[in-house]
């Protein structure tokens, strides 16, 4: 079930998912899945369709139709049991998963401006979520603004790893496993971020999809009873894992430089606040995954 979308499955054959309200045309996942297909990119719900309508004024895109995967369950689901298991072999698998993502989308030529640079967009979110964030978590994320400020200093400079369509909402939640595997499903972009440059660093997806394993921790000890430490060293190692797995999958195909890997701290930075405000305004009981990782990442003796 999406957030501003939902699908029905038909006869177990294949997914419609019904865009509510439709998406003017152009939208980003026609041409995505046109060109993964082409590009033979496999690890994801097979493309059949999509549904349009003309208007007076412009065409509209009313679904998306992909193949079903037989019992397949998203990462907030196999993710967790993961952790709660104390498991990181996923995640290997996962890695070279998105290397592959990547590499078949670093072939689609980027098209349109830069937008917002990444180093003011990211001291917007960091100001953003200190405005939005009461009570005592915003007193304790305050004492660490300074410490965030400068892990979001790399921005700064000038990035020279290429900008490449990424998929824009890269979190374990994407990544299905099912019968035969994992696949990447949902190509429409992040729907909370509306200023997002379809063509940026690959770091921004590997970042996204790093803190949503820290975030699948927190779950673990929220709702399973994890033990903290176990859950920041399952965290640790999965991640390990995942990004030793990318970086050797561009490496076995010549393309070491789509990772540039300083950007992604800064980008984590970012995320763990995007997340803080897309709690404040749209889900506040969600506000503990982020807080736990940032309390996690910036305990108290690690603070100067």
């Amino acid at each position: 079930m999406d957030q501003t979308n939902y699908s029905v499955v038909v006869d177990e054959q294949v997914v419609v998912k019904w865009l509510t309200p439709p998406v003017p045309l152009p939208h980003p996942t026609p041409e995505i899945f046109a060109h993964l297909v082409a590009a033979g990119f496999k690890d994801t719900a097979p493309p059949y369709a999509a549904l349009t309508r003309a208007t007076g004024t412009h065409e509209e895109l009313l679904a998306l139709v992909t193949g079903y995967l037989p019992e397949a369950r998203d990462g907030w689901e196999w993710c967790v049991d993961e952790a709660a298991a104390g498991s990181a072999d996923f995640a290997a698998e996962i890695g070279r998963l998105a290397a592959d993502l990547h590499l078949a989308l670093a072939t689609l030529p980027s098209t349109g401006a830069a937008h917002t640079s990444a180093a003011a967009r990211a001291e917007a979110a960091l100001a953003e979520a200190l405005e939005l964030t009461g009570g005592k978590d915003g007193a304790w994320l305050a004492t660490r603004a300074g410490r965030m400020r400068q892990e979001l200093a790399p921005l700064k400079d000038d990035i020279t790893s290429p900008r490449i369509r990424i998929h824009g909402d890269l979190h374990v939640g994407q990544i299905l496993r099912w019968r035969d595997g994992y696949a990447v499903i949902d190509f429409d972009g992040n729907p909370t971020v509306t200023d997002a440059a379809p063509c940026q660093p690959a770091a921004r997806d590997v970042a996204q999809l790093t803190t949503s394993l820290e975030h699948v921790a927190q779950v673990a000890i929220k709702r399973r009873g994890t033990e903290p430490a176990q859950a920041a060293a399952w965290a640790a190692k999965a991640r390990a894992g995942l990004l030793t797995a990318y970086g050797r999958r561009l490496a076995e195909r010549n393309r070491p430089d789509l990772l540039d890997e300083r950007l992604i701290r800064p980008f984590e930075v970012e995320q763990e606040c995007r997340e803080l405000i897309y709690a404040a305004r749209h889900l506040p009981r969600w506000s503990y995954a982020p807080m736990g990782v940032l309390r996690t990442w910036y305990q108290e003796e690690n603070i100067t």
